[in-house]
């Protein structure tokens, strides 16, 4: 199929008598002419990463092209590194199959008939073909996933058999989760171009893996990779893997409004594919943590998680600040007591030591042992009583998790 598309995509290039580049309707590059002449910035970058960026699908979005029956001429983008254009909307019944772009930067070209020398009809058949075939693999290769990722293990045996028989995975052995996760500004959601944006970085990383080595799953408010894990030359390890696809998120989302900063957990290695869904829900508690937590980076590993590794998981029981000490949760109600709950967190991470604890909060003990004080008569408890430093430890991070308790860094 792919030498099908190439050869036309050489004729529509030979026809013009200029490179052409030939897209899916998402914007994915499906296949190129030779890249002679002149070329730009977006250019480049969409035959190397294989999809044009999300502000340049913003901006096609915005130009209307996905309605456009006929050739449409675009104006340059300077911010974009992105010459003047001439795109073909390409159809099947009146089905948005793609886009044929021309660069022209002085505008000298004139509309390609494609029509009359067949090539458009051919291009189009072509496509959705391609699309067809390319659409029932993907969704194959979702439902596996997702049921890789289920609670049964009897169900997960029979996911990693599938993806192993069909090919889509090449062999079984250790694998680790990733799971990228998109934080909006107060009172948003992360919207379309933030899921592109995010599938973007998760295929980028895949390809960095081995296509077939490596799954990448979208849900609802993440994304998840399954990486190999066993050391191979020229292929990036688990934790490295972590910090390119971090990086990769911050380029494709710096210029959307949905997202404010992203967040990678990173689960622990798992012996076989069968069993990747229990690192999938470690990295995906990692991501949640980190996403509450900034102070925590930008990568976020269950291992290095402590205390908040079990309070993740009991946070799937509604467990409450409450629960845990009553005492503190009225003094996180209590108006003004940011200052005390700070300086009781200090004191407890610091094994409750006073001189060391001043010293932290550049404070005169004098000062902090009124403050502790007050903290025991508002909370109703004794930091001279172990287990209730404990349950304290333990609200105070609880309350850091669900958002009752943001302290300044």
């Amino acid at each position: 199929m792919r030498g099908e598309l190439q050869r036309i995509v050489d004729a529509v290039a030979a026809h013009a008598g200029r490179p052409a580049l030939i897209e899916d309707r998402r914007q994915r590059v499906v296949v190129y002419s030779e890249q002679n002449g002149l070329t730009d910035e977006v250019r480049r970058a969409s035959i190397l990463r294989r999809q044009s960026s999300p502000e340049v699908v913003a901006w096609v979005r915005d130009l209307g092209l996905s309605d456009a029956r006929g050739p449409v001429r675009t104006p340059a983008r300077p911010d974009l590194g992105m010459l003047p254009r001439l795109c073909v909307p390409v159809r099947h019944h009146e089905l948005l199959l793609g886009y044929v772009w021309f660069i022209d930067p002085d505008g000298t070209m004139t509309d390609v008939d494609l029509t009359a020398t067949g090539l458009l009809k051919e291009l189009s058949l072509a496509l959705y073909r391609e699309n067809l075939l390319g659409e029932l693999a993907a969704q194959r290769e979702t439902e596996a996933a997702r049921t890789l990722l289920a609670d049964s293990p009897e169900t997960r045996d029979q996911a990693a058999r599938a993806l192993l028989e069909a090919g889509m995975i090449a062999a079984d052995g250790p694998r680790t989760a990733l799971v990228a996760r998109l934080v909006a500004p107060a009172q948003r959601q992360p919207d379309e171009l933030a899921r592109i944006a995010l599938e973007q970085a998760l295929v980028a990383a895949r390809r960095r893996a081995g296509i077939r080595e490596a799954l990448h799953l979208i849900r609802h408010d993440h994304g998840v990779l399954l990486l190999p894990a066993e050391p191979v030359a020229g292929r990036p390890a688990p934790e490295v893997a972590a910090r390119q696809l971090d990086e990769d998120l911050q380029h494709v989302t710096r210029a959307l409004g949905s997202v404010e900063r992203t967040v990678v957990g990173v689960g622990q290695t798992r012996a076989r594919l069968a069993d990747a869904a229990e690192s999938y829900v470690e990295a995906l508690h990692a991501a949640r943590v980190g996403a509450q937590l900034p102070a925590l980076g930008q990568v976020v590993f269950w291992s290095g998680l402590g205390s908040y590794r079990a309070l993740a998981r009991l946070g799937d029981q509604q467990l409450t600040v409450a629960d845990v000490h009553p005492g503190l949760a009225r003094l996180l109600a209590t108006p003004g007591s940011e200052v005390l709950l700070t300086t009781l967190e200090r004191y407890l991470d610091q094994a409750g030591n006073a001189h060391a604890t001043a010293a932290r909060l550049r404070l005169h003990r004098t000062t902090l042992y009124y403050r502790l004080q007050r903290i025991e008569e508002l909370a109703d408890t004794d930091l001279k009583d172990g287990d209730e430093r404990l349950c304290l430890h333990l609200g105070l991070k609880l309350a850091r998790l669900t958002g009752q308790h943001r302290p300044e860094e």
